[in-house]
């Protein structure tokens, strides 16, 4: 091999090397990210990493300003409420979000006032199935023909959600959806949720919802479910 072949080959080694470097380097960023729990996020040092963070929504702790929620995460089963991680997502929160649904959060761990925080760039939220029988739940119309006499009166109330109207629980300015009655399209309601809501409710479901109407005409919920 003379001289000139083996300048060649060592340029040509050369830029393998370092296209290998590139590839190893982009495909290291990119990876799957390291699970960890609430208390490894807040205890152990993994600022910096990308990690997957899994835990139940604090009640009432979410808001959105400026296109960013904002909420706390805590260990489910026996973890310590007190041990709660705050979490930042520039993102849309999907309409199942609310107080007690699980957030699979990932993202970064990044230093914040007094602690640290997860700067999410993927949130996923899960909660269990759950239907209710219809039995004895009045329709919009029925409850909407009782008026005022009704008013702070514990009820069920079945309908179906009118297409373009669920919304996140972040959205707190907004009624969480509208259902309307089966047998008559033009009698419908508002309602007011900021719980999580079960897998496989979406526009069109029909709906089990628990609460009372307010002086206001919405219907203040404090459960939904889907009609079993």
């Amino acid at each position: 091999m003379n001289s000139k072949t083996k300048r060649r080959l060592i340029v040509v080694t050369g830029v393998i090397v370092v296209v290998l470097a590139i590839v190893l380097a982009v495909v290291g960023s990119s990876g799957a990210a390291k699970t960890i729990s609430v208390k490894d996020a807040l205890e152990a040092n993994y600022e910096g990493e990308r990690v997957q963070v899994s835990g139940n929504v604090v009640d009432n702790s979410f808001a959105t300003v400026d296109g960013v929620l904002s909420f706390d995460i805590y260990d489910p089963d026996g973890g310590d409420p007190a041990q709660k991680l705050h979490v930042r997502y520039d993102g849309a929160a999907s309409s199942t979000f609310g107080n007690g649904v699980t957030a699979i959060c990932t993202g970064k761990i990044v230093e914040a006032d007094g602690g640290v925080e997860l700067s999410c760039s993927e949130l996923v939220t899960k909660c269990p199935s759950k239907y209710e029988s219809a039995t004895d739940a009045l329709t919009v119309t029925k409850l909407l023909d009782y008026g005022d006499s009704i008013i702070n009166t514990t009820v069920k109330l079945k309908g179906s959600i009118a297409p373009g109207t669920l919304t996140s629980a972040a959205a707190s300015d907004e009624p969480r959806f509208v259902i309307v009655d089966a047998d008559a399209e033009d009698r419908s309601i508002s309602v007011d949720y900021d719980g999580a809501l079960p897998d496989g409710i979406a526009e069109g479901t029909s709906v089990v919802v628990t609460g009372s109407l307010e002086a206001n005409g919405s219907f203040k919920a404090t459960d939904v479910a889907q009609e079993g």
